[in-house]
């Protein structure tokens, strides 16, 4: 099974393995073609959406204080993003 790797106008199936098992040199040619914002507000929107939400978790997972996150989630939202909700 493979899924696609979801940054916007760059779409490229992606093996259905846990990124952690993929080499760097695996993962970075999937990147290519992509801007920095891109590839990091889908990163957050990813990690967000595995800790269900949760932003003190999502944060501590990529290394950034929970203010930080907050204000990339502002900036997303202001820009029309949708960004997963805190699973109740």
């Amino acid at each position: 099974m493979t899924h696609e790797f979801a940054v916007p106008g760059f779409a490229v199936p992606v093996p259905d393995v846990p990124a952690s098992s993929l080499a760097l040199n695996e993962i970075v040619p999937l990147l290519i073609g992509s801007t920095v914002d891109e590839i990091e507000r889908e990163l957050v929107l990813q990690t967000l959406a595995r800790c269900d939400g949760n932003r003190t978790r999502a944060a501590r997972v990529l290394g950034v204080s929970v203010r930080t996150l907050r204000n990339k989630i502002r900036i997303y939202s202001a820009r029309g993003i949708d960004v997963p909700a805190h699973a109740d």
